[in-house]
């Protein structure tokens, strides 16, 4: 398999979409079903949504299933979207274009109430320039953004890895919530995180750890409301 490396490259994911073929529907991480409940409460179904790295995922067809009226996708490979597109041409709620998130040009200032990240920034912290691209995308996550708009980071970097990158780029309120990797057997005596009810979240990010104890086998999902225009 190529490095991971070229995670943040267009021509790594056309080439994986190729050879893996994009036509049929992978969810990294989570799948809508689990999320539902947490984007139900920051996302409302009149939002104009953007969803970044879409992929082949099938959360947005979740969400216009579920009412979203207005869900844009972009990806950096052509391949995928170019599937999506066809696989969607006839659901009008759902829109897909080829794009790089560090650069979304096409899209005005404050064009969005809601942008969600299903394992993108993951990606781009995973490749070359990794810092210089993360700023990158987040600037531009702020710039597409409405004031009082929100991005939902679903991510498996922890707090102390990601509170600060968020909190450098623009004025957010972020919360905390997390989500079971795995939803354990009923008869286990592991303890099943509920979604909907935020974690605490001190300034550094260390506060969360004292919750979750060492090591948890969770998803983190940072919700940042975009406070006012003043992103660095």
């Amino acid at each position: 398999m190529t490095s991971s490396h070229a995670y943040g490259e267009g021509w790594y994911w056309d080439k994986r979409y190729s050879e893996e073929g994009a036509a049929g529907a992978f969810d990294w991480y989570q799948k809508y079903s689990n999320l539902a409940p947490l984007l139900n409460l920051y996302i409302h179904r009149h939002h104009r949504v953007l969803v970044v790295g879409c992929g082949n995922s099938a959360l947005s067809e979740g969400m216009v299933n579920n009412g979203y009226e207005d869900v844009f996708n972009i990806d950096i490979s052509s391949v995928v979207i170019e599937e999506m597109q066809k696989k969607y041409s006839n659901v009008p709620q759902l829109k897909y274009l080829k794009m790089d998130v560090r650069q979304m040009d096409a899209f005005e200032a404050g064009s969005f109430d809601a942008v969600v990240d299903k394992g993108t920034l993951d990606s781009i912290l995973c490749g070359q320039n990794s810092r210089e691209n993360a700023e990158k995308m987040l600037k531009e996550v702020a710039r597409v953004l409405k004031d009082k708009g929100v991005y939902i980071l679903i991510t498996y970097g922890a707090p102390n890895y990601r509170v600060g990158l968020l909190r450098n780029m623009c004025s957010w309120t972020i919360k905390l919530h997390v989500i079971d990797k795995i939803v354990p057997e009923e008869s286990s005596d592991h303890q099943v995180w509920d979604v909907t009810s935020p974690i605490q979240l001190d300034e550094e990010g260390t506060s969360a750890a004292s919750v979750l104890g060492k090591n948890p086998d969770v998803h983190y999902i940072y919700v940042c409301m975009k406070d006012d225009g003043s992103c660095s």
